[in-house]
């Protein structure tokens, strides 16, 4: 009786496994495709914000957004400290908002992993086989929660003192971004981006072969600094025809209440020390002539991965997702980081394509890039209990008019906040405060915060309202109305 039993039940795990797998062999392959620092307006197919980056060269990327669904407004939901690409790929691994993911950090996302619940352990469960390349910076050991791993990177590549508060106009500069020697980029011989490239053909070829759907985490640590490129890249561009960026400020008048620096200038925040205080626009041309062609390198590696699906014959039933964790000002407003609330810094590049995603179709709607999660999890046909992050799908589908009510966001404990309702924005900086209104159909750019008056009273008392809700709802460790009990509603 016990032998009949035991062979049921073989029986019944056996049909199960064969089930899941016939199931999985009719999903498509996902590649999610990320890299770091990448601005919104850093893919020459975007088309934003006018001429500010008129002469960036990534046909990749373009043949990207023009085959495939983009969405023009995907931000970031924010950080508990200055390196946020943590906080924004550590929300990838979980797919919970910021401060429920900070939560899970404070034990190694110990609860997470036990029950497999991390992005890549969801995607094993539904049949796929799973890959990792490149930047990781989780704190969580990438090697037991993918099946396949290579060249696994830390958040940044080693740091060069010659690349920091340079360059000074009339003076030598003593970085050479295109010099192998000075590591970075370069530690280990080849290129990072180069390598990463290398392992995602190995990795497709090797999927290939496989009977079950791939899922492949390909993370570049370009275009973040030290931005070295081969000399080839960097002479595509110069120096004098790099516009400047129009919302340019040599300094931000609130860098120290927004965690830049120290209010006695004791310590300031190292992006910030990359270009010299206060900013000149021939230190910043220069910085963003080498992001240039970072990015336009990156486009090529980028490029090198689509052929590999092409000659590996998988692009057909090929999802890829291209996307960055945050991205950058490089001279916008007086900064130089991320670590903020403006739009060049909150916002990403995002585009899906590949089988049953519209192709050429351009969303305004706004999103979190972390909304790949359960975008991927969706189409796997993958469990996605206790995700925060929505679905794209429906966005695609047309059957969704709206997304999420309001953007938040943060950056540490208690310097800043946002929030994003229609057109209309407002920034805090509690530690002062401080607090910037913005109509962005008006002002894009944030250049003219909006005057007080009684017409902006009433609107920043209706935005607290809105952050106070969606405080709530992210759990928000930080009381703002003990800060602004003006606005209370």
């Amino acid at each position: 009786m016990k032998t009949s039993i035991l062979l049921d039940v073989r029986i019944l795990i056996l049909g199960c496994a064969l089930m899941l797998s016939s199931m999985a062999a009719d999903r498509p392959n996902i590649v999610f495709i990320i890299t770091d620092d990448h601005a919104v307006d850093a893919v020459a197919a975007s088309k934003l914000w006018g001429s500010e980056t008129s002469g960036l060269r990534t046909p990749n990327l373009d043949q990207l957004y023009q085959n495939g669904t983009v969405f023009r407004q995907a931000y970031n939901m924010g950080a508990w400290h200055g390196a946020v690409c943590v906080a924004s790929r550590s929300m990838l691994m979980t797919g919970r908002f910021v401060w429920n993911t900070r939560k899970q950090e404070k034990s190694k996302f110990a609860d997470i992993l036990s029950q497999e619940k991390t992005w890549s352990q969801r995607m094993k469960r539904a049949g796929y086989s799973t890959y990792l390349s490149g930047k990781w910076h989780v704190q969580a050991d990438a090697t037991k929660i993918f099946d396949h791993t290579a060249n696994i990177r830390p958040g940044m590549a080693p740091t060069v003192p010659e690349s920091y508060h340079r360059p000074h106009e009339g003076k030598k500069d003593p970085w050479n971004p295109a010099d192998p020697k000075t590591r970075g980029l370069w530690t280990g011989g080849k290129h990072w981006s180069e390598v990463l490239a290398d392992d995602a053909d190995a990795f497709v070829k090797q999927a290939a072969n496989e009977k079950k759907p791939f899922f492949l985490y390909l993370a570049f640590n370009a275009p973040h600094d030290p931005r070295q490129a081969p000399q080839s890249w960097l002479d595509q561009y110069s120096v004098e025809k790099i516009p400047v960026p129009e919302n340019f400020l040599p300094w931000n008048p609130h860098r120290a209440i927004m965690g830049m620096e120290q209010a006695n200038g004791s310590h300031v925040l190292r992006d910030e020390q990359l270009a010299p205080f206060p900013r000149t626009e021939f230190a910043i041309r220069t910085h963003r002539k080498e992001y240039y062609a970072l990015v336009s390198h990156t486009d090529e590696q980028i490029g090198r991965i689509l052929r590999s699906l092409q000659q590996a014959g998988v692009a057909q039933n090929t999802v890829i997702i291209f996307t960055s964790d945050h991205g950058l000002a490089i001279g916008r407003h007086g900064l130089m980081g991320k670590q903020n609330m403006f739009e060049h810094s909150l916002r990403v590049p995002f585009v899906i394509s590949g089988p049953k995603i519209p192709q050429g179709k351009v969303i305004d709607e706004r999103i979190y890039l972390q909304d790949a999660v359960a975008t991927s999890l969706e189409i796997a046909g993958a469990d996605r209990d206790g995700i925060d992050f929505k679905s794209l799908r429906p966005l695609m589908d047309g059957t969704a008019p709206k997304h999420y009510d309001a953007i938040y966001g943060a950056y540490e404990i208690d310097s800043q906040r946002a929030v994003i309702d229609g057109k209309d924005k407002m920034i805090l900086y509690p530690r002062d405060r401080v607090s910037l209104l913005y109509d962005l159909e008006k002002d894009p750019l944030e250049k003219n915060p909006i005057a007080d008056s009684t017409v902006s009273d009433a609107l920043k008392k209706r935005l607290f309202a809105r952050l106070l809700d969606l405080q709530k709802k992210n759990r928000d460790p930080l009381d703002l109305t003990a800060i602004y009990p003006q606005w209370i509603p």
